[in-house]
């Protein structure tokens, strides 16, 4: 069920009207089957996937708790951890290779009949994934209790606003909001609706319209050449980021309908002024959980200099694989691994795990902005030979500015309008963005006259409804990995 269709707004209205119906003692029993209503929606076989991560989970996590030494205490971590990584290694590798080897067939390139096996990748299951190990882990390391109660740890690990693309939750934050009694909170709910709303507003204004040309490029890279690759590279760093950034705007905006706080995933991360504040902003619940359960454990910074340039490169090589195991993903990670091991080298000075230098520069941010978008090429294209196509024409002509300019206008084919339109939403976001660096800009909107709070909020949903008016529910980009 995906969050920008109208069956889930139906869903969403019924579950929540319910929610505050049922009696208290009986409403986690409620928000689990709705969890897996909303999850096997997709496909009836997902649940099933679900329940074995939650089962295997929960019982290795009380025997680990139990376990009389250490040794068994891993060999209880390891019965959880590696069943869960190999199923998911399956599916990151089994279907790109079964979809090759079906392409080289009809090619004619092998003389066999096509095969009839199809793997498909379940939505969110690396999420879930994720959260199950790093329950588990956090048992192992005794930094929590293994829940008891099997159906708080089910709800936990299936609670559908954060399913299928996170959020991912812990559970020392998480599972006690799930058993606390609630009472519906007005603040909170209408708090939700907003950021629910300018979640929308990213995913279906701005990200769904740039991805119509950025597609059209990409998908045909070698078609092109000059500064239309520039332009739609600018346009999938805006486009992920409203995609993406939106989901978790709307997983946390749900939530917060139900008394529930999930974590923030997104603080303005095109602000930053280094690569190592870019990860501190994006896609935070995945960083740190690289941060704690993958770079730590190698040793973090507590080792030699190289050992820590290392543990850096090999916690985004593995960033990177769990994204896909294309080449264009691994080198992807690679680069943002060696930019990392380049600021550790040339700025060592850190302060709360951010890199700072003495005196912070504007020209950081541009700077930093432009070796994320280099990246995100690799991040985007098909192939590794595309990407490097792109980057070898990106200046194709520029000794020539009116032709690399005429070229890529010709090359776009976008109404003037259509352009003002993209522009005028960039800058809405980055002007959101700018600010919710000082303060909460829900809040700061909310504060203000009646007719002026209210006419921002018309206008806001007259703008979604346009943009999606012909009812086409796109998936998000993440549901992918």
């Amino acid at each position: 069920m995906l969050f920008n269709s109208m069956t889930f707004a139906v869903f969403l209205t019924a579950v929540f009207i319910l929610y505050y119906i049922v009696p208290v003692k009986y409403r986690w029993i409620f928000m689990l089957t709705a969890s897996y209503a909303f999850y096997m929606n997709l496909h009836a076989a997902y649940g099933l996937l679900l329940f074995f991560t939650t089962g295997l989970t929960y019982i290795l996590a009380l025997r680990t708790e139990h376990a009389p030494d250490h040794a068994k205490k891993r060999r209880c971590l390891l019965g959880g951890i590696v069943p869960l990584t190999a199923i998911l290694l399956f599916f990151k590798l089994g279907a790109p290779a079964i979809d090759k080897l079906n392409a080289m067939i009809d090619a004619g390139r092998l003389t066999m009949q096509p095969l009839t096996l199809r793997i498909l990748l379940p939505a969110g299951v690396s999420f879930y994934f994720f959260q199950s190990m790093g329950y588990l882990i956090d048992v192992y390391k005794g930094k929590i209790h293994a829940e008891r109660h099997f159906g708080y740890y089910a709800l936990f690990v299936s609670f559908f606003p954060q399913l299928l693309a996170g959020p991912i939750g812990r559970a020392d934050a998480l599972l006690p909001q799930l058993k606390k009694e609630r009472r519906f909170d007005y603040e909170k709910a209408t708090y939700g609706l907003k950021l629910m709303a300018w979640g929308y507003f990213k995913k279906l204004v701005i990200a769904d319209v740039f991805a119509t040309t950025v597609n059209k490029v990409y998908d045909n890279a070698h078609s092109y050449v000059g500064l239309v690759f520039l332009i739609v590279t600018v346009m999938f760093a805006i486009e992920i980021y409203c995609d993406f950034s939106g989901y978790s705007d709307i997983a946390i905006g749900c939530a917060k309908l139900f008394g529930i706080e999930l974590a923030t995933n997104f603080k303005s991360p095109y602000l930053s002024f280094s690569i190592k504040e870019f990860w501190s902003r994006w896609h935070i619940s995945l960083s740190t959980w690289f941060r704690d359960y993958v770079y730590i454990p190698l040793g973090g910074n507590r080792v030699p200099k190289w050992r820590n340039c290392l543990n850096l490169l090999l916690t985004f090589l593995v960033s990177g694989f769990w994204h896909g195991s294309s080449l264009t993903y691994i080198f992807w990670g690679a680069i943002h691994g060696l930019l990392q091991i380049a600021e550790t080298l040339l700025y060592p000075k850190k302060r709360q795990g951010v890199l700072v230098t003495r005196r912070r520069h504007l020209w950081q941010l541009p700077v930093t902005f432009a070796l994320l978008c280099f990246t995100w090429i690799f991040f985007r294209a098909d192939t590794i030979r595309d990407a490097f196509w792109m980057i070898s024409r990106l200046f194709w002509d520029i000794g020539r500015p009116v032709n690399y300019l005429k070229t890529a206008v010709i090359c776009l084919d976008m109404p003037y309008l259509s352009m003002f339109g993209m522009l005028l939403s960039a800058a809405v976001l980055f002007l959101y963005d700018l600010i919710s660096l000082k303060q909460d800009v829900i809040g700061l909107v909310s504060r203000q006259r009646a007719p002026v709070r209210f006419s921002i909020y018309v206008l806001l949903l007259v703008v979604i409804a346009l943009f999606s008016y012909k009812g086409i529910a796109t998936e998000f980009i993440y549901f992918q990995f």
